[in-house]
């Protein structure tokens, strides 16, 4: 009877067999969990700042650097004869072009 109670009220801390990832959490306590879970979220915290920084520097020196319009391909201005051609040949329409009607 007396083994029986030692047998029942020990219970074995020392984890069966071989230590593989998934059995680090059930032997861990979970204060080191939570620290283990902290440095990792301080990390990704760090680097997700550092990128930030970086995409904020990148805006700014956009907002800042201006557009020119060098070396781009001037856009064509249809003139009035040209217009008028075309509309004499039907393929234009005075009320879509100004924007009075849709297509």
């Amino acid at each position: 009877m007396d083994e029986e109670k030692t047998t029942e009220g020990e219970k074995s801390t020392e984890p069966a067999g071989d230590i593989k990832e998934g059995d680090k959490y059930e032997t861990t306590p979970i204060i080191e969990r939570a620290r283990e879970e902290r440095e990792k979220l301080e990390a990704a915290v760090k680097a997700q700042k550092a990128e930030n920084d970086r995409t904020e520097l990148i805006m700014a020196k956009q907002a800042l650097g201006g557009k020119t319009e060098a070396g781009g391909t001037p856009v064509a201005k249809e003139t009035p004869e040209e217009y008028a051609a075309r509309f004499m040949r039907g393929e234009a329409n005075p009320l879509v072009d100004d924007g009075v009607e849709s297509k």
